[in-house]
């Protein structure tokens, strides 16, 4: 059994590519960014005169990509507690990382019953945001 699942709760993708895909009884998800999926605001960015990134709130950003990630679990029929691996992609390791992990603990207070997770250093993600999830689910039988 296998299905796309577009969430109309969770910002657009950015590309030709769907929120997630059940497969049996997991659920992949695609890379899940912080903006708003009103209005495709990155929470916490801030800019300059000009229009250029000059800061960001990975604090703001972390609890915006969480609440995209929820978004996408609920309209695939999934939830939270379902998460069992999580891949984070942060543009600011050594900036972003001590802050983004206090967040994430206060989602995952438990580390024996937390998902799996990587955290990865990158120099960019396709919009202007400082952090992406990339997550597995595992669907109750």
């Amino acid at each position: 059994m296998s299905g796309s699942i577009d969430a109309g709760g969770a910002p657009k993708p950015v590309g030709a590519y769907p929120h997630a895909r059940r497969v049996g009884n997991l659920l992949l998800m695609s890379g899940i960014g912080p903006r708003d999926p009103a209005t495709n605001a990155v929470p916490g960015n801030e800019h300059d005169a000009e229009g250029h990134l000059v800061s960001h709130d990975i604090v703001a950003q972390t609890r915006a990509v969480f609440a995209n990630v929820r978004a996408v679990l609920e309209a695939s029929g999934s939830r939270w507690e379902d998460l069992v691996d999580v891949t984070v992609f942060l543009t600011d390791m050594a900036r972003d990382f001590k802050a983004y992990n206090a967040v994430w603990a206060e989602h995952f207070p438990d580390p024996a019953s937390a998902p799996c997770r990587t955290t990865l250093g990158i120099d960019a993600l396709p919009t202007p945001i400082a952090i992406e999830l990339k997550c597995i689910a595992a669907f109750k039988e």
